[in-house]
Formats: C-alpha cells, structure tokens, sequence
C-alpha cells in the first residue's frame, strides 16, 4: 500500500466517527505530495499516521488544521523526522481491558497474563480498574472503563492475576515524565475523557509496576513465558499491535503463541489475523476482531468502547 493510501485509509477508516480533526488531517496528507514525499524517504514503519500526528502534537504543533499542519511540518521537518526516527506508536489504551474482560474473566483462574507489545502496560491490569456495561458496573477502582456490550452476558466478576508482565521492543516507564507525555501526545486531540483516563491508569501502574522486558515478539516470547508461575493460566494478549508487523513475523509470532501453554487472546483489525467468514461489523467505522486462540468471538471498538458478540 501506497504512503498516501495510508493516510486516506486511517482518515476514512479508522479516524472517520472517532476523531474529526485526524480524519481530516489524514485525507488531507494522503493527498499533500510534499509532505509525502518527505514520508516516503522514511523506513515504511516510521511513515504511519498516528506516529506522525504524534510527534507533532509532542512538539507542540497544530493538528487541527490541515493548512497549519502542513506549514508546521515543512518548517520543523529536521526535528519531527527525528523523532519520527526514534519513536514508534505505542498507543498504551487501559479501555481495551473493558473488550478483554469478558474473556479473561471466563478462563480458569488465576491468570498470568502475558503482554505482547505492552509498551507502558496499562492492560495488564484488568482486575484493578472499574468497569461499566450500560447499567452494569463491575469493580470499585479507578479509572472506571465504559464499554457498550452487545450479545453478552458481561461478567460479574473480577479475574484474578497473579502475574503480569510484558514484552515491548521498547518498553515506556510510566514514571517517566517524559515518557507518560508520549503516552499523552498519542491519544487523539478531542479525547479528553481518554488523557483522564491515562492519568488513572499511570498511577495504577506506578503503584505496583510490572515486570516490562525489551525484546521482540517472536524471538523473546517463550523466554517470558517460562517465567509464568506454575499453578496459574498463562494469557497472552496483543490489542492493535500486528499490524505494525511484518506478515512473515506475523505468521512465526502465529507459530511461537500457539505451542505456549495456556491462551492466546487477540484483538486486531480483520485484515492482520485472517479469519474465514466473519459477520458484517456492525457499523461503519473501525473494528478489531477479539479471538482466543484462534477463534474469532466478536467485533471490538479500536480503544475498547463496545464490544459486539458474534451470534
């Protein structure tokens, strides 16, 4: 796919109903031939919307306005180019445990759970936050996480970890100021709810922070995974990780998770883990497919807002 087919496909898929200022932002690059062309001189990696957007809101430029945004980078290119050089979209979304959870809370007990691209590892603490289905609320913690759940019955307890950890190839320190700004900086411009929930969730994390290892997904799994405890379920998890992979990785990672003992949960888009005949989404915008090992179970909001069950 094309640098500028990137861009149109983030604004009209996965921008389009969630963030009207990164919907415009990405139809107008797919079609601004300079600041394709300066994309186009980076490793593909580097070249992706959210990275991009990122970095500029880091830097304190404008990302509301196409026009103001196109100016910006022209004039700032050195310094976003190496940022963009140095950083990769590590959006780290604590509302994606809500789509989580059902299946977590569903699998023997306890768990060990297992992050695959972690980054800061806000998700591996599902049985700390709150949840609330419709009317439904779940937990007593902070941040209390709402998710629109459709088809399911939701859960009506807590999982039990006694293990957490994750492997990132570069893993963030949420006591890091400088760090949790880059958490910050990824999180879409209008969702203010989204940063109170970062906030949340850091201070979670601080508190009692997991055990995070830098390596890659395929060559340093197993290693992690021998670390699990015995007694407890392994759980490897990946939310809107994949995609950022290679398909030959993607494929090995596919082949290293299933000969791990216990679960593989995955929520991806639809076109990173095939699947045979899955149901139409139930609406337009973007939606991930929740499987465990390997079976799809249903379609999921990118930052864990509804979940829809399959039949």
């Amino acid at each position: 796919m094309t640098t500028a087919a990137t861009y149109a496909r983030f604004g009209a898929r996965e921008a389009y109903g969630v963030s009207p200022a990164y919907e415009r932002l990405a139809l107008a690059v797919s079609q601004d031939g300079e600041l394709l062309a300066l994309l186009e001189a980076l490793p593909p990696a580097k070249r992706q919307p959210n990275l991009l957007f990122a970095v500029v809101r880091l830097l304190g430029g404008p990302v509301e306005d196409p026009a103001a945004f196109h100016a910006y980078t022209l004039a700032h290119w050195p310094a976003i180019e190496a940022e963009l050089r140095t950083r990769s979209t590590q959006t780290n979304e604590a509302g994606r445990c809500a789509v989580l959870l059902p299946v977590l809370a569903a699998l023997p007990q306890p768990l060990a759970l297992l992050e695959v691209g972690a980054s800061a590892g806000l998700c591996l603490y599902p049985d700390r936050y709150a949840y609330r289905y419709g009317e439904h609320l779940l937990g007593g913690g902070e941040p209390v996480l709402d998710c629109a759940a459709t088809g399911i019955v939701v859960p009506d307890r807590l999982p039990e970890v006694v293990w957490r950890a994750g492997l990132d190839l570069n893993p963030l320190d949420v006591t890091d100021p400088a760090d949790v700004a880059w958490l910050d900086a990824l999180i879409w411009p209008e969702h203010t709810h989204r940063r109170i929930r970062l906030r949340a969730a850091t201070a979670v994390a601080a508190a009692d922070p997991p055990l995070l290892v830098r390596g890659d997904l395929v060559d340093d799994l197993p290693a992690l995974a021998a670390q699990a405890p015995a007694g407890a379920t392994l759980v490897v998890f990946h939310t809107s990780v994949l995609y950022l992979v290679p398909a030959s990785r993607r494929a090995a990672f596919a082949e290293v998770v299933r000969a791990l003992p216990g679960h593989w949960i995955a929520n991806e888009a639809p076109d990173v883990l095939r699947y045979d005949a899955l149901p139409a989404p139930p609406t337009e915008v973007h939606h991930n497919v929740l499987a465990l090992d390997g079976r799809p179970l249903a379609w999921t909001r990118g930052h864990g807002q509804a979940i829809t069950w399959f039949g």
